[in-house]
């Protein structure tokens, strides 16, 4: 497993932005794809975004689509997302996870695909 520290949350108005970032540390990071997801109070956990061990492949839910965006930079072994036009229904807390699998190219999407988990960093979005 991995060890990984979300940091970027906060409070914003909606139509602003923010950046989340996820730092990993403990397993060769560049072999792993990485995904986001976010849980609202009350609700399930659910993917936002995903990005494969090279970021040649990105997948988005729907509900983020052209309004979010997920890199990584492998040297500094974070992962990041970019989040803008934001709305009150984006306010979760967001959640970075390692892929249990090494080297895969389909970006991973599903809660069991994930074998190692941030502790979450809180994203509250007024209107």
């Amino acid at each position: 497993q991995v060890q990984l520290v979300e940091s970027g949350g906060g409070l914003v108005q909606a139509g602003g932005s923010l950046r989340l970032s996820c730092a990993a540390s403990g397993r060769t990071f560049s072999s792993y794809a990485m995904g986001w997801f976010r849980q609202a109070p009350g609700k399930e956990r659910e993917f936002v975004a995903g990005i494969i061990w090279s970021g040649g492949n990105k997948y988005y839910a729907d509900s983020v689509k052209g309004r979010f965006t997920i890199s990584r930079d492998n040297a500094k072994n974070t992962v990041y997302l970019q989040m803008n036009s934001l709305k009150p229904e984006d306010t979760a807390v967001y959640y970075c996870a390692a892929d249990k699998l090494p080297g895969r190219v389909v970006v991973p999407r599903t809660l069991p695909d994930f074998d190692s988990w941030g502790q979450g960093t809180q994203v509250i979005v007024s209107s």
